[in-house]
């Protein structure tokens, strides 16, 4: 009888994940993050403000679940040490402003 219980729950959380890789998120709270842990680093490697990363010709990004996948791995690499969350945050952020990924 349970597992009648499990697998209705597992399936609509799988169409779920589906439909929107990062969730709910709070586009208020990206801007600070980004700022603290994203601006340096960006700005070393192409100047300025840094914000030409996400503009520049042969970006390497084609859709959300991709971008969500990028942000967690330079939280990874810079240990900006945000949980899951937070890189959803951002995400979707960068998503509204620069890459306007419907998929």
């Amino acid at each position: 009888m349970k597992i009648f219980r499990i697998v209705p729950l597992f399936l609509l959380a799988s169409l779920v994940r589906a439909e929107a890789p990062w969730g709910h998120v709070d586009l208020q709270a990206a801007p600070e993050l980004h700022q603290k842990a994203c601006v340096a680093c960006h700005a070393r490697m192409y100047g300025g403000d840094g914000s030409t990363m996400y503009t520049r010709d042969g970006r390497m990004l084609s859709n959300r679940l991709e971008l969500l996948q990028r942000v967690a791995a330079c939280n990874a690499q810079m240990n900006a040490g945000w949980f899951p969350e937070d890189e959803a945050n951002v995400a979707a952020w960068l998503n509204k402003l620069y890459y306007r990924f419907d998929n």
